[in-house]
């Protein structure tokens, strides 16, 4: 009995002595993984040490980071777990350490923190910009007077925004100027215009461009046209002025016009003149001034009557523009020195802040009577027998007298086309087109050659352009008629069916 009952105490202590072990060990496993920000317990930590204390990362690179915890004695305390954060921007950071950099580029300093029981280190992020996406060039535009300078400045970015330091090479792709291929200072030329994206800076593939608007110098000459102008005893004509500055530059002005040599008298705003009753030469008798400058013309007074023009415009001859659809000016400066109108269309667009001096008429009766009138006189015109066949040879360069000109397709004018009169102030010109009309040039009267006597009948489109240029008499198109920038008509632009488009720096004058 007494062996059975030593027995069982010898079992119930070791049962203890295992449980007393137990609790032991899960005690001292306590002493090793006291949790980071409670400093209870034996074990205390005296020192954090990050790594590394720099990390320089792209945007969305990533670093791993580690901390090494330990005690007052200098012994690691391997199973504490630290608190890592992020305290002055630059990125992301798990609680493993593993740092992710944002998109903005710079440097953060101490912005990675790791904590363990209220000790702390911290480690700095560079984010550097990624690979350079784009190029912003500025000014953008930039307006300079013609040979005037702009310096222009190009700043290169990462997809993110971030300003990648670049040294671009700069060039001219569109005309306006020349630039320092090294500096951006851009040097505008002699042509005045818009002269969109031109500048282009340059680093690797990428570029970035910028618009050049180089505007006319001042006011050098004025010139009034027609000179001479040859009018009947009681008759009027019209003349216009075109300033232009130092390299040829059209100018918008507007002129007072004066006659100081006899022959007639003239509207000092419209400049239309009207002869006297006395015969003769009056040299230089039309003045259009502007500021100090001026400009003059000599009016031939003749007796009689005149003869019967070769087309009648009917009441389609007080318009400067006249079309079927639409009218349309780019962008000032802009001006019609006449009548307008629209039909059966109605649509005018861009007035203001371009400018018409006479009547408004869109989509009502009086444009419809002066469209019918229109189309009577194109058919006049195209009518007519032809007298020498142009066909598309460039007639640019070529002086043609008197006479009616035709090409099945189109006509083609590059450069100046000179029309002579032969003494003749009543001499006529017919130029008849089955398709089109492209200009790049001006229309040059000489010997008593007249604007108001000159037509070109289009059986589609015509064209201006090759600004600055004058281009002199009626057009008659069947469907649409376009000025590109910087060409004066002293003539009228009459389409039928389609639209009118004015660019910049166009001025229409009835002739």
């Amino acid at each position: 009995m007494k062996s059975v009952t030593q027995s069982r105490t010898v079992r119930t202590l070791r049962k203890q002595g295992r449980i007393a072990r137990s609790i032991a060990a899960v005690a001292i496993a306590a002493l090793f993984t006291t949790a980071c920000g409670d400093s209870s317990g034996p074990l205390t930590v005296a020192t954090v040490v990050i790594a590394p204390t720099t990390a320089t990362l792209a945007p969305g690179a990533t670093q791993q980071f580690t901390a090494v915890i330990t005690d007052s004695e200098g012994n690691v305390l391997s199973k504490n777990t630290p608190v890592w954060s992020i305290a002055a921007g630059g990125g992301t950071i798990t609680q493993t350490g593993l740092f992710t950099a944002g998109t903005t580029a710079g440097t953060f300093t101490n912005t990675v923190v790791v904590t363990c029981s209220g000790v702390s280190a911290t480690a700095t992020i560079i984010v550097t910009a990624g690979p350079l996406a784009t190029i912003t060039v500025t000014p953008n535009p930039a307006t300079m007077a013609i040979n005037a300078t702009a310096q222009y400045t190009a700043i290169g970015r990462d997809a993110a925004g971030n300003v990648v330091v670049i040294t671009p090479v700069w060039s001219v792709t569109n005309g306006g100027g020349t630039i320092n291929a090294s500096t951006g200072l851009f040097t505008a030329g002699t042509v005045a215009g818009t002269y969109t994206n031109t500048v282009r800076a340059t680093s690797g593939t990428i570029f970035g461009t910028a618009t050049a608007i180089v505007t006319p110098g001042p006011l050098a000459t004025i010139t009034v046209t027609p000179n001479p102008a040859t009018v009947p005893t009681g008759g009027t004509q019209q003349f216009t002025a075109v300033g232009r500055d130092g390299s040829g530059n059209i100018i918008a002005i507007t002129p007072v016009w004066s006659v100081v040599n006899g022959g007639g008298t003239i509207n000092a705003s419209t400049g239309l003149f009207t002869a006297g009753a006395v015969a003769g030469t009056f040299n230089n008798t039309v003045v259009a001034t502007s500021g100090s400058l001026s400009g003059n013309a000599t009016v031939l007074v003749t007796s009689g009557t005149p003869p019967t023009p070769i087309v009648n415009l009917g009441t389609a001859s007080t318009y400067g523009i006249l079309a079927g659809s639409t009218v349309t000016c780019a962008s000032a400066p802009g001006t019609v020195n006449a009548d307008v109108g629209v039909s059966p269309g109605s649509a005018l667009t861009g007035f203001p802040p371009c400018v018409i001096t006479g009547s408004t008429h869109l989509a009502d009766a009086v444009a419809a009577t002066a469209q019918n009138d229109l189309t009577t006189a194109y058919n006049t015109l195209a009518g007519l027998p032809c007298g020498t066949v142009v066909g598309t040879v460039n007639i640019g360069g070529t002086t043609r007298a008197a006479g009616v000109y035709c090409s099945a397709t189109s006509i083609l004018v590059t450069g100046d086309l000179t029309l002579d009169g032969g003494g003749d102030p009543n001499a006529v010109f017919v130029f008849q087109a089955g398709s089109t009309i492209t200009t790049a040039g001006s229309i040059v009267l000489i010997n008593g050659a007249q604007a108001k006597n000159v037509y070109w009948q289009v059986g589609s489109s015509a064209t201006l352009g090759g600004g600055p240029a004058t281009w002199q008499g009626n057009i008659l198109a069947l469907t649409s008629i376009t000025l590109n920038n910087n060409v004066t008509l002293i003539g009228r632009a009459l389409a039928r069916n389609g639209a009118v488009t004015l660019g910049t720096g166009n001025t229409i004058t009835l002739p």
